[in-house]
């Protein structure tokens, strides 16, 4: 980024940082009493406990690396207050215990800002740096997960940004490198393996000759192996690799989260559930199972009434058969300027068939695809409406009143901030047929969304308003899940869109 852009910069995360201050006394999930644990159990137990230690329902299950992360934040906390780092942890957390990790959240985000502002210097992006930026610190989504919710997907999306930086410079080692340590670190990226693996055997290692193409691919292993050797051989050394295995696999949770995250299962188990109800009424004795598809109760499998039951393989072999494709691109074609784009759409693959996905999972593809949605404006149309709907799908995790404002001025802030930066960004500059826009923007406003992408955020609208008004009214105190199980399944056809869609154009463009 030019030095004049640092300026713009650093507004933008100031602006950003003040929203996050300003988001402090929110509402707060389970996740902040997990971290909030974790902080205490990393500094007040040594190593080989992190694993076992029982004494809490809100047990370790994130890699190492995580942990010593925590163990890091925790070092400043007794200055603060001791019982903020002591186990058992207080019941009901004090207000200086909420502010400290609140802004333990903004602090790791500076590691995003890092990234964002490394990504931002590339020559395509560096005449649009102030939007890049923007539309990643100013994600309602992340801010809302991160900063009200609470969880540290900022630093481990700064991670991730890092390593696509790294290889888009094509340094593939340093690339893969970080990568692995986003891997010990939060191990659900682990869909965007296959990705890197294709890409960096085939651009790092294959095309050099056989001695050095040996040669790199032993460095790279060596490299990869030195940091899984970090995070791992002491609990290895400790006998507690199945422990921890068992802790960062749980595959007895079911297949969806509590709350069903809008991806491919949403629309399997609706028409299950149709199918059953359809055969009842015509005579046909179905058994309708008791398992719960969103908790433990069903040990490796989800049962079902009349479609066949899902296990942890078959949504394993469903997201490898999606990625196939953008595989095969990686591997024909390893050109960095595509890795971000091949990256999001592995993730998109695992959260739309993946098993026990959490609707918080959409962030690992729409903060990278917000770094090219500018490249043309297919890219601008598909951004803009994947994160109207990402973002949505996120409002049933605010669900107090206080925070319903909130979460719909954040949506709608970033939805106008997308409006007027991708209309002045194309007004200036040409299509992609090289059609040049006038400066009113008034092609771009005439295709940004078109009329199917309108009439789909209508529908939103829609479902909005029955949730808060009308459903209430018609239904009573029945059908509680009814406004739950219908923002899910809606958004679950944008999400499905958003995938053909990518997938369409890794196959055309790549």
């Amino acid at each position: 980024m030019a030095a004049s852009s640092s300026p713009a910069a650093a507004w933008a995360f100031a602006a950003a940082t003040c929203v996050k201050l300003l988001l402090i006394p929110t509402y707060w999930s389970t996740d902040f009493d997990v971290h909030r644990y974790w902080l205490a159990l990393t500094h007040a137990l040594p190593a080989r406990q992190w694993y076992t230690d029982q004494s809490s329902q809100w047990t370790l299950d994130y890699p190492p690396f995580f942990a010593y992360f925590s163990r890091l934040l925790s070092l400043p906390a007794p200055l603060v207050d001791p019982n903020l780092v002591s186990v058992p942890v207080p019941e009901s957390p004090p207000f200086a215990h909420l502010l400290y990790l609140r802004l333990t959240v903004a602090f790791s985000d500076l590691v995003l800002l890092g990234s964002v502002l490394l990504l931002a210097r590339d020559a395509r992006r560096r005449q649009r740096a102030f939007l890049a930026l923007s539309l990643v610190l100013w994600s309602p989504a992340l801010l809302a997960v991160d900063h009200i919710h609470f969880q540290y997907n900022g630093f481990l999306m700064g991670l991730l940004l890092l390593s696509l930086y790294f290889l888009e410079q094509g340094w593939d080692l340093a690339g893969g490198v970080v990568f692995a340590s986003l891997l010990c670190s939060k191990h659900l990226f682990l869909v965007a393996a296959p990705v890197y693996f294709m890409y960096l055997f085939r651009h790092y290692c294959c095309g050099r000759g056989v001695i050095k193409g040996l040669g790199r691919l032993v460095l790279m292993g060596s490299g990869v192996a030195a940091v899984f050797a970090a995070a791992f051989a002491p609990f290895v050394y400790y006998g507690q690799v199945k422990q921890l295995f068992d802790r960062l696999f749980p595959f007895g949770r079911g297949l969806c989260h509590a709350y069903w995250a809008p991806n491919f299962w949403v629309f399997y188990i609706m028409l299950d559930k149709v199918l059953a109800f359809l055969l009842r009424r015509l005579g046909f004795n179905v058994a309708i199972p008791e398992a719960s598809f969103t908790g433990g109760l069903v040990s490796n499998s989800s049962l079902f009434a009349v479609l066949p039951k899902v296990t942890p393989i078959t949504t394993f072999l469903l997201v490898i058969l999606a990625m196939t494709p953008c595989l095969f691109k990686a591997f024909s074609n390893p050109q960095p300027k595509y890795i971000i784009r091949w990256v999001s759409y592995a993730c998109t693959c695992g959260f739309i068939f993946g098993w026990h996905v959490h609707e918080k999972a959409s962030l690992h593809f729409t903060i990278p695809l917000a770094l090219i949605s500018m490249d043309n404006l297919n890219d601008a149309r598909h951004y803009f409406l994947l994160c109207i709907v990402s973002c949505y799908s996120l409002f049933p995790l605010l669900f107090e009143n206080q925070e319903y404002l909130i979460k719909v001025m954040l949506l709608l802030t970033y939805a106008a901030l997308m409006w007027v930066g991708f209309t002045s960004h194309f007004a200036a500059n040409s299509d992609q047929e090289g059609k040049r826009i006038n400066r009113s923007g008034s092609t771009v406003q005439n295709g940004l969304i078109g009329s199917i992408g309108l009439s789909y955020l209508l529908g939103i609208a829609a479902i909005e308003l029955w949730s808060q008004v009308f459903h209430q009214r018609v239904f009573g105190d029945r059908l509680p899940f009814l406004p739950l199980i219908m923002v899910s399944f809606y958004c679950g056809i944008g999400m499905m869109y958003s995938w053909m869609w990518q997938l369409v154009y890794i196959v055309r463009h790549t």
